[in-house]
């Protein structure tokens, strides 16, 4: 039973329903004089505790999305990544994997779609992740089974638990709900984590002599994609849209790689990837390559990339990531074209996120079609 299992808090929940039912039921036998009668007392006191306890502590981790597995939650390596050579004269293997499907209740894929659960392995950067793929129910219709799908890549917040799209901010759902209503056209919805090796913040930054994350997002996802499914490549046909450090990574891959991703939307997005002892040395004391990472000093001292851009702040309740996505947008010129998705309060977390995510999907997809 995985730790953000539903199961697992629902089972908890009825083990302290449980637990305080025995207490109260136990409590008249256990109101006698002595120290065994007082040690009695105590321990059904202790026991009620720690299964509420339990419960609250497992409602928070499935909230904020602290641990994703029990062996991170006991410090353990949660997931095993390599390096795989190429073959010399062979044929590469895939670099996007089918794992299986993951259940959101969606309801029939052929009317609603598909959560794939999926692994991607680049053969770019040698790196590797876990993600999820939603796939529009046009993808299995017999009307369209020659057809290519535009994508868009939605990155979590750092830590990164992919998960959380789903669970917290019901990606995959919003989605499915405007393809059906015929708000947005049928789209494949990647989502990924922004974190490239396990226990380290690299920001989506290409770190010298490190992990190559911005190539990773920029070369390998497109190619382990074009792997597997019928993906439109059409010049700036990809969007990314990602909260908070996700929104960073988002509007960096926009702004580096235009030619593929034509829009992206930051959500309480940072504009420059912050160093701290997560993320490590990111440019081994290189200026230009810590400037070029501020998405500021690119839009002051850049040639402006041809995208279309958009930034979601709150006025109140996120006054730190609103000053920063105005400045940022005041910087903009042609033809960067930033827009605003501008709240009267809300706060950097995923009920916030989750709201805006449908606004958000439904511009990306408008974009795009004006790319075409």
């Amino acid at each position: 039973m995985g730790l953000t299992s539903q199961n697992l808090l629902l089972l908890l929940v009825c083990v302290a329903v449980a637990m305080c039912a025995l207490v109260l039921w136990l409590w008249p036998r256990a109101a006698r004089k002595g120290v065994l009668a007082w040690a009695s007392r105590l321990g059904m006191l202790v026991l009620s505790q720690v299964s509420i306890l339990a419960v609250l502590l497992v409602a928070a981790n499935n909230e904020f999305g602290f641990y994703s597995t029990w062996n991170e939650l006991f410090g353990k390596t949660s997931s095993h990544q390599e390096l795989q050579p190429g073959q010399v004269g062979g044929k590469r293997p895939p670099a996007l994997v089918v794992k299986g499907q993951e259940s959101v209740g969606l309801g029939p894929r052929e009317k609603a779609g598909q959560v794939d659960r999926i692994a991607i392995r680049g053969p770019v950067t040698g790196l590797s992740m876990d993600g999820y793929a939603y796939l529009p129910p046009q993808y299995f219709q017999k009307a369209h089974e020659k057809e290519r799908f535009p994508v868009i890549v939605a990155v979590t917040g750092q830590p990164g638990v992919s998960k959380n799209l789903i669970t917290q901010i019901k990606v995959p759902q919003a989605a499915s709900k405007a393809i059906v209503d015929k708000k947005m056209r049928p789209t494949i919805v990647l989502m990924v984590r922004p974190s490239v090796v396990m226990n380290r913040d690299t920001n989506c930054t290409d770190v010298p002599g490190g992990p190559q994350a911005l190539t990773f997002f920029n070369q390998d996802l497109p190619v382990a994609v074009n792997d597997k499914y019928r993906a439109d490549n059409s010049r700036g046909g990809w969007g990314a849209v990602g909260n908070s450090t996700g929104g960073y990574c988002a509007l960096k891959m926009a702004m580096t790689n235009p030619a593929r991703y034509g829009a992206a939307a930051g959500l309480s997005a940072d504009f420059f990837a912050r160093q701290d002892r997560d993320t490590g040395d990111l440019y081994a004391g290189n200026k230009q390559l810590k400037n070029e990472a501020d998405l500021v000093w690119r839009l002051a001292h850049m040639p402006p990339p041809p995208v279309s851009l958009l930034v979601g702040v709150s006025k109140k309740g996120e006054e730190k990531y609103y000053k920063q996505a105005m400045h940022f947008a005041e910087k903009a010129k042609a033809p960067t074209k930033v827009d605003k998705l501008m709240r009267d309060e809300g706060g950097h977390n995923f009920q916030t996120w989750r709201e805006e995510y449908p606004e958000v999907l439904r511009w990306l997809d408008r974009q795009l079609v004006a790319n075409r």
